[in-house]
């Protein structure tokens, strides 16, 4: 057996571009491709448009323009101060540098690692950055955080002061890549909402808002509402929120502007106090579910120094607000105390809706308690005996390291769930094999959920009975076959959570698996094909006559070849919601009774095969 020699030659100093490019992971999270709204091209683009969102704050530049090409090169643009001309390299390429030390320029920004900023050079093929200040500008360009050329002393300007960003994602790291403008026109709308009066022009679309987190609900919120949006806002902290005919519970929450979409310590705490309020005001003990149940609410806090539990600032770990010691929690209590109860002694139209509308939520939640006794004994039962779940190791609702992997496939059939089961990474990869087509249950209650044995068994599975604080995997894939019982199944699955877990979906959580179509081959190489195009492509690559193979099921796919799908290179569909679609009105139209709109709709649509070549052509 060979020595492992440990020497002087076993150490290793890098410097900050390489340290960053060889664990990416510690400054920007997952790398990705784009299909997840926190891969790494988005947290590029975020720490750019965070520098100048602080310039806003300060009270510098009322104007930001992003533009995105179809490449993928990002170009920022602010009219802020502008970066000080002899401090441009520095800012760009050293670690631990930059103007957000100074707590009293930047009181509450964002961040103060120094980082954000040298993380997008340094995973960027390429970065040029422009500072114009008073009629002088500097510019300087890296290659993956290497220094390409610089101006050796002020130029001449024209332009007015601010700074400007310019980057290509490195396409070796973030592979296949491609900026999804949902995504992105969703980062810029609540940049909008957090800072009134800032003009945001995304690819030349305006993005301003007057209102705020009022705005943001309004536009958020396609259901009824059961009373006009309570909007209530003082120093260092905003909230607003009403309550819908929808399950659940949603939240959106911000910290210096700061989207946390995994939330933490200030959503814990509005939570908390909407709760006591609510008691305290009516003089009920209310319980805490169905004080909360169906609201929607958005929540935006300012502290000093924060502390996120992730390089991502995705969750609030902070407990205090500000180091005199006070506490989030208390801080957040207070203010709800006062100025909500204020509110409804006001308001006493709102303060009776609401009543109505926990007491409709108690009476609800009373019928359930029977069944859900009877569900839950089951449940318990098949948590020992079920073979419909294949559970991973490593869960989203635990500290592990790769919680964030966690992911569950939802498959059509044993013969499906077979080949990912073999194929599967046992660690992070879970699956749960559903017996035939689904129930329909668009306009059922949710006291279907604990009928329909194979519902009840998903609901625990994920772990999502109560709320999505337990959430047990990152991902959740709906991998059924692509054909027309395959796409049945997805629709009913779709109309599943969006009937009783439309925050699942609005968080980002669920996906469609898009598996190949074909598979093109000769003798010496193996193309898969995901459309037309690519198996036209792919034939004309390998030269005459090559094997085509049209997979028709997943469980035709080996499970020697399914490891490559469901791997590095899984191909993920986000199931999204457009901001401005009704849940009800989009389930009314596909899932309910309205057959002859349904059949007008998908002759008016429909494409036949010769139409699918020529398009991909």
């Amino acid at each position: 057996m060979a020595e492992n020699k440990y020497t002087e030659d076993s150490i290793k100093s890098l410097d900050w571009k390489e340290h960053i490019r060889l664990r990416p992971g510690m400054y920007i999270g997952k790398l990705g491709d784009g299909s997840a709204s926190e891969d790494g091209i988005y947290i590029l683009l975020k720490e750019v448009i965070d520098n100048s969102i602080d310039e806003f704050v300060m009270g510098n530049g009322q104007k930001i323009e992003i533009n995105i090409s179809e490449q993928g090169q990002v170009a920022v643009r602010d009219y802020g101060r502008g970066i000080p001309l002899g401090k441009l390299k520095d800012c760009a390429s050293k670690i631990n540098t930059g103007g957000k030390y100074d707590s009293e320029a930047f009181k509450k920004s964002v961040g103060l690692n120094g980082v954000g900023i040298k993380a997008v050079n340094a995973l960027s093929t390429y970065f040029k950055i422009e500072a114009f200040r008073d009629g002088k500008k500097r510019a300087i360009e890296f290659s993956e955080g290497n220094l390409v050329s610089e101006d050796a002393s002020d130029q001449k300007s024209d332009q007015p002061n601010g700074t400007s960003i310019l980057f290509n994602p490195d396409p070796k790291l973030f592979n296949n890549f491609n900026y999804r403008l949902e995504f992105v026109e969703n980062m810029v709308r609540y940049y909008s909402y957090l800072n009134r009066g800032l003009n945001v022009l995304l690819n030349g679309r305006k993005f301003k808002s007057k209102g705020g987190l009022f705005d943001l609900l309004t536009d958020e919120i396609t259901e009824e509402i059961q009373y006009p949006i309570i909007h209530l806002s003082g120093e260092d902290i905003e909230i607003a929120f009403t309550h819908t005919s929808q399950y659940g519970e949603d939240y959106f929450s911000f910290v210096n502007g700061q989207n946390t979409t995994q939330h933490g310590t200030h959503v814990a705490a509005f939570k908390e106090s909407i709760v006591k309020t609510i008691r305290d005001f009516y003089k009920k003990s209310y319980e805490a579910v169905d004080v909360r149940s169906s609201i929607i609410a958005a929540v935006s806090v300012k502290i000093q120094e924060p502390v996120f539990e992730s390089q991502t600032k995705t969750k609030l770990g902070s407990l205090t607000i500000s180091p005199d010691g006070e506490t989030v929690r208390t801080f957040i209590n207070n203010f709800i105390k006062n100025a909500l109860d204020n509110f409804l002694h006001k308001n006493r139209d709102t303060a009776k809706a609401i009543q109505e509308k926990i007491q409709q939520s108690e009476k609800e939640r009373k019928e359930l308690k029977g069944i859900q006794k009877i569900a839950k004994e089951r449940a318990k039962k098949a948590k020992i005996h079920n073979r419909k779940l294949r559970d991973c190791r490593s869960h989203y609702n635990t500290k592990k390291e790769d919680a964030n992997e966690s992911t569950i496939f939802i498959t059509e059939g044993d013969s499906a769930s077979g080949s990912i089961t073999k194929s599967r990474n046992v660690h992070t990869q879970a699956v749960f094999s559903l017996k035939g087509k689904p129930l329909n249950c668009f306009g059922l209650t949710k006291k279907i959920v604990y009928e329909n044995e194979e519902f009840n068994l998903l609901q625990n599975a994920l772990n999502i009975e109560d709320s999505m604080e337990d959430l047990r995997y990152n991902k959740i894939i709906l991998a059924t076959d692509a054909d027309v019982d395959g796409m049945h199944i997805r629709l009913l699955m779709l109309t599943f959570f969006l009937q009783f877990f439309p925050d699942l979906i609005r968080s980002g959580h669920l996906y469609i698996l898009q598996t190949p179509l074909f598979r093109v081959r000769n003798k010496k190489k193996t193309v898969y094909c995901y459309s037309e195009k690519e198996r036209i492509t792919a034939i004309a690559s390998l030269g005459p006559k090559p094997e085509i193979t049209r997979f028709k099921g997943l469980g035709e796919i080996s499970p020697d070849e399914f490891k490559h799908f469901i791997g590095k290179e899984i191909r993920l569909a986000p199931v999204l919601l457009n901001h401005t679609t009704s849940i009800k009105e989009m389930l009314t139209f596909y899932m309910g009774k309205n057959t002859q709109d349904r059949q007008r709709f998908i002759i008016d649509n429909l494409k036949i095969e010769q139409d699918l070549v020529e398009d991909a052509a």
